[in-house]
């Protein structure tokens, strides 16, 4: 998270990055500048891509690994109906800092949606369309729940950005606020973890802390990772 005020902490404006990855959609509040005296806020906010996924390939007996584009949600209709009773699990109500995964939103839940959509006939494009309207508005809630105020503007990253349903179900929980990717303001949506890690090792070496307690909930500011000699590299 405390690379994310790297990537964007030069600006007048309030952001909202969102990492709408595979296992997670974990998101951070910018601050205006790196210096803010208000600290950056990041906590998950739900499934992200993992359920889309999951279904996908299970429609698909595995020969598609992801919807492309969102292509096939589009093509179907959401239940607002499943949505809202999706939305009751008790992690969208507990408070940050917080952090999920497949432990939670993996195969077994996904095996409780599709028992949900079964009862009401849903087809397979209606139930991936149902996925990404949840995925949307798990994230749209956790912004009007947690966040001290509503950000300018959302910034998609990571493979979900590329989701053009799954960003057009978003767009339409946040009304007025622009939901962009990071791509529109010149760092690449898939690269953004790389550049972070590379970030990371960076103030490794160097002796600097790479956690945010204040979002993560650790007791104190505290280096990250470790350096170790691999054999055969010579020193660095």
């Amino acid at each position: 998270l405390k690379t994310q005020n790297i990537s964007y902490g030069d600006t007048s404006r309030t952001k909202l990055k969102t990492q709408n990855s595979k296992l997670s959609s974990p998101h951070s509040l910018t601050p205006s500048t790196l210096h803010s005296p208000t600290p950056p806020l990041g906590w998950d906010t739900g499934p992200g891509n993992v359920l889309l996924d999951l279904a996908v390939q299970r429609f698909s007996n595995g020969t598609q690994t992801y919807d492309r584009d969102g292509a096939w949600a589009a093509s179907g209709l959401p239940c607002d109906e499943l949505v809202d009773q999706w939305l009751q699990q008790p992690f969208f109500q507990q408070s940050p800092p917080k952090s999920t995964g497949r432990e939670l939103f993996g195969a077994a839940y996904l095996e409780q949606c599709l028992a949900d959509a079964s009862d009401r006939a849903l087809s397979h494009a209606d139930v991936l369309a149902t996925l990404a309207a949840f995925t949307a508005a798990s994230i749209a809630h956790s912004y009007r729940t947690f966040l001290p105020q509503l950000p300018n503007q959302v910034l998609l990253c990571g493979g979900g950005s590329k989701n053009l349903y799954l960003k057009q179900r978003l767009q339409q929980q946040l009304g007025t606020i622009p939901v962009l990717t990071t791509d529109d303001v010149g760092l690449n949506a898939e690269f953004k973890e790389a550049i972070a890690f590379a970030v990371l090792a960076y103030w490794r070496q160097h002796g600097i802390p790479g956690n945010l307690p204040a979002a993560t909930g650790a007791a104190s500011a505290m280096l990250l990772g470790e350096i170790n000699q691999v054999s055969g590299m010579g020193a660095w």
